[in-house]
């Protein structure tokens, strides 16, 4: 079997160097592409020499459409805005798209459902397949618990991210609450500050940290009366992303389309 040709949007970033990367040391899979937003300086250098290897005759463009039209799939940790444009090619050409980006808005999330009516969408908060995992236990565990345990959901990045909650954080907090059988909109605690009063039961509270370099750091805490049950998660390298978005690749090549996540990939999905 040929090996799966993957595009790599947003190649210039510091996670698109780590798939290009981790797709020159994987078996299977060949570097089809790579893509930044239209006016960015490193339109036409070579996506290798950008990801700190040798030169692989692959420069950046802007141009997805051209690339896309000879690849079986495209990785995709972006902006939600270019997302939704390169899912609605994805669709149109009837290939993969994994998406690691995070800061969807429910619009965002309609858009990525259409295209699954013709391509393989997976998406995910997070790539990482230790998440993933947790996520699950997190769902588990909140379905066994009641409400009496209140829920709180505790996450650190550096200080360059530009969304908050992480992406990781919410898709730990969307388990939390479908193991509770709620609607995390209607739950979640996002914002405290000044007098607010008492924490309101069955809510799912939400604490921000951000600064230096930390990749990401997740904790699920359930707090009963008298003791209190915590589930973690350390990233310490971007690698595990894009180990994980690879994996979802490969997964998607030859599926049914639909929009699909990391739970359906690990097949984790009825646990």
């Amino acid at each position: 079997m040929a090996d799966m040709r993957l595009v790599v949007a947003g190649a210039g970033g510091r996670m698109g160097q780590a798939l290009v990367r981790l797709i020159g040391a994987t078996p299977g899979v060949v570097l089809a592409g790579a893509i930044e937003r239209a006016g960015s300086p490193l339109i036409g250098q070579d996506a290798g020499r950008l990801a700190g290897l040798e030169p692989n005759g692959v420069l950046v463009t802007d141009d997805p459409l051209a690339l896309l039209t000879g690849a079986e799939g495209i990785v995709d940790f972006t902006a939600p805005a270019a997302t939704v444009e390169l899912s609605a090619l994805a669709a149109q050409m009837r290939i993969v798209h994994v998406v690691g980006t995070t800061g969807l808005s429910s619009e965002d999330m309609a858009r990525l459902r259409a295209a699954g009516r013709h391509a393989v969408i997976v998406q995910s908060g997070n790539m990482s397949l230790g998440v993933n995992l947790l996520a699950a236990v997190v769902k588990r565990v909140a379905r066994s618990l009641d409400a009496e345990f209140d829920i709180e959901i505790l996450e650190m990045h550096h200080n360059r991210k530009v969304d908050a909650p992480s992406g990781t954080a919410l898709l730990l907090g969307e388990a939390a609450a479908a193991g509770r059988g709620v609607d995390l909109a209607g739950h979640a605690d996002r914002v405290r500050d000044g007098h607010t009063g008492a924490r309101q039961k069955g809510h799912i509270g939400f604490a921000t940290l951000r600064g230096g370099t930390v990749v990401g750091e997740h904790s699920v805490i359930f707090a009963g009366e008298g003791e209190r049950i915590e589930f973690s998660h350390k990233a310490e390298s971007r690698t595990i992303f894009a180990n994980g978005a690879l994996k979802a690749a490969m997964w998607g090549q030859g599926r049914k389309p639909g929009l699909y996540t990391m739970a359906d990939v690990l097949g984790l999905a009825d646990l």
